[in-house]
């Protein structure tokens, strides 16, 4: 049962008015602290330990309570940070009252929080969609965009294509013209080769690379580029998707279609575009096995962050495991 302030030690409540105070903290940092403090007194008394006697193994134990008790390691983190600030306060404030005296009310040789550190945090994994998800939303993009035949719907259409085909960033799609430009005051970021089915984009440290293009999605592009060059706005830009003000299209707009559109084709989560790329990545990998091909594809620097893709990898293997095999669920014999 955590302890109300009031019935903090002293020294713990000096400390939490000195941060009130001096410097300044909002009320929610200084609860945050006090739930932390009170923390560091309950186990204090638990154990049977002096507070002002605290040893570094006594604040490793402490700590791996914390996680025993479900806290992330940033709430971990948080509350060691509390204690750390607490003792050094205690020492700097006892080396000041007793300055000359020789003599020390805290009997601590160093902060005993000190070397002390939370859990690492896990990595969390990108959200990707499933193969049969990834294709529900592109087919329903391309069943509207037959259906209605407006510049948005087959406009769309072509963006989920090519998002899911070839593992775009946002931002490069955006910035892909119909053909590349080379005026040094206006040369193009990215570009299509029609001819090839090649993409080719500016990624992140300005570099560049060229991404196959799928046939479908080819289709899908070519669709849409005959509206654009049939419109009124053609002339206006050179950009590929283009709004119907006829600018280039905005990441908000992309990002509200596509949320929508996934509504629509009946998908129980919240897809936007970097969920494509994720898709893209775990897909190609889960196919190919290749992860050199997909680092070169998604233009990541380092094997390291396309490595992440492995686990998503094995995680829907789990999953498919588990829903297939006859005894994946069963009981231990």
């Amino acid at each position: 049962m955590k302890l109300k302030l009031a019935e903090l030690h002293p020294l713990l409540q000096e400390y939490l008015q000195e941060l009130h105070v001096l410097r300044q903290l909002s009320a929610h940092t200084l609860k945050a602290y006090g739930m932390d403090l009170s923390d560091l007194q309950n186990f204090a008394q638990e154990d049977a330990i002096d507070l002002l006697k605290v040893s570094n193994g006594h604040v490793r134990r402490w700590a791996g309570r914390l996680h025993s008790q479900g806290k992330s390691s940033r709430s971990i983190a948080r509350a060691l940070s509390a204690w750390r600030g607490w003792y050094d306060w205690l020492t700097e404030k006892d080396a000041r009252r007793n300055a000359g005296t020789g003599k020390t009310l805290v009997n601590l040789v160093a902060n005993p929080v000190d070397d002390v550190k939370a859990p690492k945090r896990l990595k969390s994994l990108p959200k990707a969609l499933s193969v049969e998800q990834a294709l529900a939303l592109v087919q329903q993009a391309v069943k509207e965009s037959q259906e209605q035949k407006d510049l948005e719907s087959i406009r769309d259409a072509a963006i989920i294509d090519l998002l899911y085909s070839s593992g775009l960033r946002l931002s490069e799609l955006l910035g892909i013209d119909v053909v590349q430009s080379k005026d040094r005051q206006q040369e193009s970021a990215g570009w299509l080769d029609w001819d090839a089915a090649e993409v080719t984009v500016l990624g992140k440290g300005g570099k560049r690379r060229s991404v196959p293009v799928g046939v479908p999605a080819m289709q899908s592009l070519k669709e849409w580029r005959q509206i654009r060059d049939a419109s009124n706005y053609a002339e206006q830009s050179n950009a590929l998707f283009l709004s119907t003000s006829g600018k280039r299209l905005s990441p908000r707009t992309v990002q509200a279609r596509l949320r929508s559109l996934a509504i629509r084709a009946g998908l129980p989560t919240h897809v936007h575009p970097h969920m494509m790329r994720h898709s893209f990545a775990s897909h190609v990998l889960q196919s190919s096995q290749d992860l050199r091909a997909v680092q070169e594809m998604l233009g990541h620097a380092s094997i390291a962050s396309t490595q992440i893709y492995t686990s998503l990898d094995f995680q829907h293997l789990a999953q498919a495991y588990d829903k297939a095999h006859p005894r994946a669920k069963a009981g231990k014999d």
